[in-house]
């Protein structure tokens, strides 16, 4: 154990000093906002990539989906090959023409109004702090727990990585996100792929014993991925994931050129095909057969019994920052929302940017750790996460997608069409469950955009017009 923490805390210290040393480094704009939040535009791509890769990969893939401990769950890996596809061929076009710097801000100018982009903004942050904040402290404290034996609670656990992370964002900003990012991907990814040896290994490469429906791609009706929803609603949880959450395309749009951009995200798309698959079933799978069905605590329990001490405490120190950097990066852009979208054009534009974000980022550090306790037990935190997430991520995908096909759709039938499908959706997760909910948030989806179409004839006597991404409405 002793080995393992003097590995573990060396690596988190050398992280964190090259981090601090590139970024001293780096040239700096007059803009504080582009600073802070975009890196002052200068994002090579392969901190891009690196940033894209590990603001996804953390504890609750790594810890979730093996803890599934069947190789269906790939496919949420494999699908987003195509949302990332759609990112740089699609999106990112469209975020440099219009010069964002939140994806919120090519609704206020693809809509004209500041209050839809308000709306949106807030969604973004709901989900950021109540969801996605408080499960990555989750899962990360979960790891080191059943990796280590440790005695704290989790939320103890909880509170220490909160504040590693949260430095980065707080005094680094964008750019010290995705340096630490990159660096952290390169170590987590090579020690991950090599934990996926060593439990083939130790399993003797023989999947024989284990039942066939945890090594099939194509899942049963009953199944946490029917093959079914591969055609309705994956495809557009990974367009609303991958092209217009914050949290992903902040990285994209800190680049100089929309070439570079392009470079990055594409990049990040090789590595999600070719490596993220493997390494978030195979170890599971594995699992399977040498401990039977232990859940969530399966790659902790399995890193902790194949890897030797010095090493399992370098892996540690890789998750850790994984944690940290997947932690810092939505809290970056959640900053980055509230500061831009809502305290600068509501409160008070020549604002500190600096004192500003620290005090935000504190506060939504502190609303993430009350919400930790909740989540601890949850039976499939990946799946818990992706059935959450449809109650905005659908209603918010119809107001970019009707944005950017029409033109002619007035600012409050998008607003209504989303608060509609909020409504829509918690009845069907909380009291009407159908069918499965990847195929409710397709219907989700249509719902909206028609609720747009039709309120903006009936109630705001607009006339949609067919006009992709080409012209800002007057």
């Amino acid at each position: 154990m002793n080995t393992q923490f003097l590995v573990f805390a060396a690596i988190t210290a050398a992280i964190a000093v090259f981090t601090y040393l590139q970024c001293r480094k780096a040239p700096r704009s007059g803009d504080d906002n582009a600073e802070y939040f975009l890196a002052g535009r200068t994002l090579s791509w392969y901190f891009i990539a690196g940033s894209i890769t590990l603001t996804n990969l953390s504890t609750d893939q790594l810890v979730g989906m093996n803890g599934n401990q069947m190789l269906l769950l790939a496919w949420w890996e494999l699908a987003a090959v195509v949302g990332l596809l759609i990112l740089a061929f699609v999106f990112v076009p469209i975020y440099y023409r219009y010069n964002c710097a939140t994806t919120t801000e090519l609704l206020e100018k693809r809509y004209g109004k500041q209050s839809l982009r308000s709306l949106v903004s807030i969604l973004f942050l709901m989900g950021n702090v109540f969801l996605y904040l408080p499960i990555m402290l989750y899962t990360g404290s979960l790891f080191l727990k059943s990796m280590f034996g440790l005695d704290a609670s989790t939320l103890t656990i909880a509170c220490a990585l909160a504040a590693l992370g949260s430095s980065y964002a707080i005094f680094g900003g964008l750019r010290a996100v995705a340096v630490s990012d990159t660096l952290s991907g390169i170590g987590l990814l090579s020690l991950s792929l090599l934990v996926v040896w060593l439990s083939l290994d130790a399993i003797n490469f023989d999947f024989s014993g284990i039942p066939v429906e945890r090594l099939t791609l194509i899942g049963g009706p009953d199944s946490p991925i029917p093959w079914t929803t591969l055609f309705t609603g994956m495809l557009f949880i990974q367009i609303f994931y991958w092209s217009t959450n914050q949290t992903i395309t902040q990285r994209a749009m800190a680049a100089p050129t929309v070439k570079e951009a392009q470079k990055g995200v594409l990049a990040a798309a090789a590595i999600r095909l070719l490596i993220v698959p493997a390494i978030i079933v195979i170890p599971g799978i594995c699992a399977y057969k040498l401990y039977g069905d232990i859940g969530d605590a399966t790659f902790g329990t399995l890193v902790g019994d194949l890897l030797p001490g010095w090493l399992s405490g370098t892996f540690a120190a890789m998750m850790v920052a994984a944690v940290l950097t997947s932690f810092n990066s939505v809290l970056n852009s959640s900053s980055t929302l509230y500061v831009i979208d809502l305290h600068e054009p509501y409160l008070n534009k020549e604002t500190n940017v600096h004192r500003l974000n620290i005090l935000v980022s504190v506060a939504f550090v502190v609303c993430s750790l009350l919400l930790v306790p909740i989540y601890d037990g949850a039976e499939s935190i990946i799946n818990l996460v992706q059935q959450l997430n449809g109650l905005l991520s659908m209603p918010i995908l119809s107001v970019f997608i009707v944005g950017l096909v029409f033109s002619g759709v007035a600012a409050g039938a998008a607003g209504i069409a989303m608060v509609s499908g909020v409504a829509l959706y918690a009845v069907f997760s909380f009291v009407w469950t159908p069918i499965h909910y990847i195929h409710l948030m397709a219907i989700t989806l249509v719902f909206c955009i028609a609720v747009a179409l039709i309120s903006n004839h009936l109630i705001f006597k607009g006339q949609a017009r067919l006009s992709f991404g080409k012209a800002i409405p007057a």
